[in-house]
């Protein structure tokens, strides 16, 4: 009885040892997990030092030849995120690019490699439309879809089209190696090729507007009006040309999207960043948003003058609003430049947008792909359209009612 008792006594106890030994390996399991719940709270510039791998990364200059100090202690990791603040916060556009800006900033006279000197002959007195479309060498499917669709030369409500892209030499030449027979042999078969030689950047892009204005003062002195804008816009030119029909190309004119009262950026980062020493001013002047404007012939001729006595800017449309406010001409907004594209009003989300009978009405619409172009290029000009409802955006627009007065509200880009 004695043996029989001992043996239940010692199994109960082996029992109760397994259990308990159960239930500390659960809990010391648990533990850890509280406390990574904690950890990252505390080295909150961790992030910043290290970053995903599998992101792309833009090394620095001193990055390229140096290799990252592996630092394990919060204390040191915090003083080298202190130490690589001035290197890593500016992008390439603000660091490399930037500083050889201002390095050649004031070199503004560039050859012109290829001409288009008779593009505004072809036509007795001048065209009265004259459309120039700022580009890049490598885009040619978006000059091909312009050329095919809104960007046809020819006659146009009984006016006289003309077309020219804006070019200057590309970035890379060497993954490019065929540029330039590829360009001159597009030159020679559309003859609307303007090419300059001064490297396509984003800076540069001020150096595309004042040699594209001198161009025109020299070549095309004889158009009635001009549109210039992006390749990747929508135009309705149409709606353009009757537009203009009822003003005179020797009066002052500058239509489009205007910004009032935009700030100079601070932050280095940014693709705009301005710092102070080049720009004092808090506010900027008006100016049109660069994916589409029109301009008279008299208005080109004094920008183009103009040009020559503002200092350069990095900002192309900002630097055309200085030449404006250097001619004392204030730009008129009108509601049928979408620059910012055809914004969805807030009680109707799930509104399609890419409609005919949106675009029907507007002069300018912004960043639309290629196919998108072509598509709403047939679909405003298929026979079987009809808009049974009035689309508004924003406001309902009107043609003859529209007073050609600069609106006292101002909206921020």
């Amino acid at each position: 009885m004695r043996v029989r008792l001992k043996g239940d006594a010692i199994c109960t106890l082996f029992l109760l040892v397994a259990l308990c030994s159960l239930l500390y390996s659960q809990l010391e399991h648990l533990v850890p997990v509280e406390n990574k719940e904690l950890t990252p709270k505390k080295p909150s510039v961790t992030p910043k030092i290290f970053s995903d791998p599998k992101a792309p990364r833009r090394p620095m200059p001193a990055e390229a030849t140096v290799p990252r100090p592996h630092v394990t202690p919060v204390v040191r990791r915090t003083e080298v995120a202190n130490n690589r603040v001035p290197t890593t916060t500016p992008s390439p556009l603000t660091d490399s690019a930037f500083k050889r800006y201002l390095l050649n900033k004031d070199n503004r006279n560039f050859n012109l490699l290829i001409n288009q000197p008779k593009k505004c002959r072809k036509t007795p007195g001048g065209p009265f439309l004259l459309i120039a479309i700022k580009s890049v060498v490598e885009d040619f499917d978006r000059r091909e879809i312009v050329r095919k669709t809104w960007g046809r030369e020819g006659l146009v409500n009984g006016e006289q089209i003309q077309r020219v892209f804006l070019l200057g030499t590309p970035k890379n030449r060497t993954v490019l190696a065929t540029w330039e027979t590829l360009i001159h042999q597009e030159s020679q078969t559309y003859r609307d090729i303007l090419l300059w030689d001064f490297m396509d950047t984003f800076f540069n892009l001020t150096l595309k507007e004042i040699h594209f204005l001198n161009w025109a003062a020299e070549f095309c002195h004889n158009v009635k009006f001009i549109f210039k804008g992006d390749a990747d816009v929508f135009v309705n030119v149409e709606n353009i040309v009757d537009f203009l029909q009822r003003h005179d190309p020797t009066e002052d004119l500058f239509v489009g999207d205007i910004i009032y009262n935009a700030r100079p950026i601070r932050v280095r980062k940014s693709k705009y960043y301005i710092p102070e020493t080049m720009y004092g001013l808090s506010i900027y002047p008006a100016y049109a948003g660069g994916g589409g404007f029109l301009l008279s012939s008299r208005t080109m001729r004094k920008l183009s003058r103009a040009c020559r006595e503002v200092e350069l800017f990095p900002i192309d449309d900002v630097f055309l609003g200085m030449c404006l406010q250097r001619i004392n001409l204030k730009p008129i907004l009108h509601e049928g430049f979408k620059t910012f594209g055809i914004v969805k009003p807030s009680a109707a989300p799930h509104l399609q947008t890419f409609d005919p009978c949106f675009y029907k009405d507007l002069m300018v619409v912004h960043s639309l792909k290629v196919a998108e172009i072509w598509l709403m290029w047939n679909l405003l000009h298929s026979p079987r359209l009809s808009c049974t409802q009035k689309k508004q955006v924003k406001k309902p627009f009107q043609w003859k009612n529209k007073a050609q007065t600069t609106p006292q509200a101002s909206h921020l880009r």
